[in-house]
């Protein structure tokens, strides 16, 4: 079952009744105000207010004072009331859409663990059976060779998206250690270089020059980082470039990836965390959930906004020290 990660509420119970009190205190002291005010307007027209022959202005006065004092009292703790029912009213919502979120991707899970153990098996003899088709084939056939080169080609797409499907359907499992950020940033770096090269690709690097230190699973944070780096370069046009950046940020360090390619429009940047969905014709739509599970997994956050000057620019926060 993939991981699914909320967000932490802390109690706001506290936060709240000193909330309701602040209002109940200032609807009693407006209500007092305005009283008091509508007394003394009705003495600057010329009313008078007497009892057994004596003033009573300030009788009335505090009588007005108190029932506006009582109506603002109950006011403020009408309108808090209300305020309240309503925040309830959007935690719930937000409670119910996650906990339909955690089913859809269990579900999901094991549906997509189910498949990827069907086919695995057949995958692996299919490709054995093309293998020895082209060592038994003679060079002069040369349609039979590409006939056979093309379905172990596709074998091995197809083996991808399985390893993918299983990726994702299996819980993440963390061996959180201290790591050098840099060196983890730099093995990203030189697995990616050969494939961006063979694309027509630049790869450049900016990053602190002195890094910090994580707690984290250094793979994990190497693949989602490579993940990101491949699809950079796809989006990226022959001679264009993609850009790693790293750098910290208080008690956090920020990975970047960018390109300089069309970029993800605004519309779909809410779904493309979401598992198979994808843009691509040939895509799984399993990379970039699998990389949200595996930030969510370390504490952290992974986003996606534009780059300066055109493109994509996909933002990694993790804590520095790991795991609350």
């Amino acid at each position: 079952m993939p991981i699914v990660n909320g967000p932490r509420v802390a109690p706001a119970l506290p936060t709240m009744n000193r909330s309701r009190s602040r209002l109940r205190v200032w609807g009693a002291a407006a209500g007092v105000v305005v009283s008091l005010g509508d007394a003394a307007v009705l003495s600057w027209l010329g009313t008078t207010f007497t009892l057994n022959g004596h003033d009573a202005w300030w009788l009335v006065a505090l009588w007005f004072s108190g029932t506006g004092a009582l109506l603002g009292f109950l006011l403020g703790d009408a309108i808090d009331t209300r305020r309240r029912e309503r925040a309830t009213a959007d935690a719930l919502a937000a409670a119910r859409a996650h906990v339909a979120q955690t089913e859809k991707l269990a579900a999901l899970g094991q549906l997509a663990a189910a498949i990827a153990h069907e086919v695995r098996n057949p995958l692996a003899v299919v490709r054995s059976a093309a293998q020895g088709l082209t060592e038994t084939l003679p060079d002069a056939d040369v349609n039979g060779q590409r006939a056979a080169s093309f379905i172990i080609a596709e074998v091995d797409r197809l083996g991808s998206v399985v390893s993918s499907l299983l990726a994702f359907a299996r819980p993440i499992q963390l061996n959180p250690r201290p790591v050098r950020l840099a060196e983890v940033v730099t093995r990203a770096a030189d697995l990616a270089a050969s494939d961006l090269a063979t694309r027509g690709v630049r790869l450049q690097r900016e990053q602190a020059p002195s890094l910090p230190m994580i707690t984290a699973d250094g793979d994990l944070v190497c693949q989602v980082l490579l993940g990101l780096l491949a699809n950079a370069g796809e989006a990226a046009a022959p001679g264009g470039s993609v850009t790693v950046e790293a750098h910290g940020a208080g008690d956090r360090v920020e990975l970047a990836v960018s390109d300089d390619g069309p970029g993800i429009p605004s519309e779909i940047r809410g779904r493309i965390f979401e598992p198979f969905f994808t843009t691509r014709p040939r895509g799984t739509g399993l990379g970039l959930a699998v990389a949200r599970q595996i930030v969510e997994a370390h504490g952290g956050t992974i986003d996606v906004g534009d780059r300066v000057g055109g493109g994509a620019r996909f933002t990694v926060r993790l804590p520095v020290g790991g795991v609350a």
